[in-house]
């Protein structure tokens, strides 16, 4: 059967356009346009929630080559990306036996837009160079004159609260009723794969919403709390900042990832900023300064912790370091049972070299 793709353009917010081939949906779709590095789990990636409002250049050079298999590879229950840019496109064929179906198809139930046979070397080379901006994606508007227009109506990712979108609307339970810990899990954008973490470690997990007030969530009577990763600004979110002062009083351990890492730097008195470029891959050297280990790390994050104010508030130790540019990547509370890392130590898709800490949550559990 042939299909003959459509043109398509992706257009950037400082006016650099690049023409390609249509994939997904036909249409036009917006975000902030940004790499990732990894070579495989591109179904992980566009399940994550902390992708929302994000255009995902892929950079390896061949996407959707394996399709896509459904459940054991979602991290939510929905393609949370805005659109997706690719140099060689699979489309409707795919090798693996297993896989449900293509990922052309699995975009076109999705409704996502997206582009192919570009040259992602020279965009990445692009904004790495001028930094993350906005972009819009259409193969239907091929136009840059008229598609700049609509590019103008996208809101900036700095200062954007996006996880009261993602946020389970209902607060949800997993794992087994009588396990030996109960944790409460501020859902600010949780991966699936975090929460298995959980339950394969006997804890019996109920998710709340972001915006669930602390008496609610205390009433579950956990033995300790979990801040998860998400999209969007952590500054523009005063109301978790709020919250989570509250569950550190508690003295029950605490343990955040990415964007949790990011709230509770912002609950301890540290402030976050945005990155010219983030971190998104599979292999980022993270050295753990209580052990002298490295770790090679799983990452997804646009914004981090500012250095000079870890270093500045006494009731904080700095545990983790990207070993590639030095940004904050872990903290720990002297005074409370809290700790934090930037990168994902469930890292699907990634290495598990980091998977350790979620022992050692659980261990402050008992």
């Amino acid at each position: 059967m042939n299909h003959k793709p459509s043109d398509a353009l992706l257009l950037l917010e400082d006016g650099t356009f690049f023409k390609g081939k249509a994939l997904g949906k036909i249409g036009t779709s917006a975000g902030e346009i940004c790499f990732n590095t990894g070579m495989t789990g591109y179904q992980e990636i566009y399940t994550d929630p902390s992708y929302y409002g994000q255009v995902i250049v892929n950079t390896t050079s061949h996407i959707g080559n394996y399709g896509v298999v459904l459940d054991d590879e979602e991290e939510s229950s929905s393609v949370k990306i805005s659109g997706m840019v690719c140099n060689a496109y699979a489309n409707h064929y795919y090798s693996r036996s297993t896989a449900d179906f293509s990922l052309q198809e699995y975009f076109e139930r999705a409704n996502i837009v997206g582009i192919c046979d570009v040259d992602t070397r020279q965009i990445v080379r692009h904004i790495r160079d001028a930094g993350v901006m906005n972009c819009i994606i259409s193969s239907e508007i091929l136009d840059p004159e008229v598609l700049a227009l609509e590019l103008k109506k996208v809101p900036s990712m700095d200062g954007l609260e996006l996880s009261s979108v993602v946020s389970t609307k209902e607060a949800y339970y997993l794992g087994n009723e009588d396990a030996k810990y109960r944790v409460a899990v501020l859902d600010f954008g949780v991966k699936k794969s975090i929460l298995n973490n959980f339950v394969e470690r006997d804890c019996y997990c109920k998710v709340f919403n972001a915006k669930t007030s602390f008496e609610e969530i205390a009433a579950f009577n956990p033995d300790g709390y979990f801040l998860s990763n998400g999209p969007g600004d952590p500054s523009a979110m005063p109301y978790a900042v709020e919250t989570i002062k509250q569950v550190i009083e508690t003295n029950k351990p605490v343990f955040g990832i990415c964007l949790g890492h990011q709230l509770l730097a912002l609950s301890s008195g540290i402030g976050t900023y945005k990155m010219k470029n983030g971190h998104r891959g599979l292999n980022h050297p993270v050295k753990n300064l209580r052990t002298g280990l490295c770790e090679i790390t799983s990452q997804n994050h646009g914004f981090a912790v500012k250095p000079e104010q870890v270093s500045s508030v006494e009731n904080i130790e700095l545990t983790h370091v990207n070993l590639n540019d030095n940004t904050i990547e872990g903290i720990r509370r002297k005074d409370k049972p809290a700790f934090s890392v930037q990168y994902h130590p469930e890292a699907s898709p990634g290495p598990h070299d980091s998977r350790y800490l979620f022992d050692d949550f659980v261990k402050m559990l008992g």
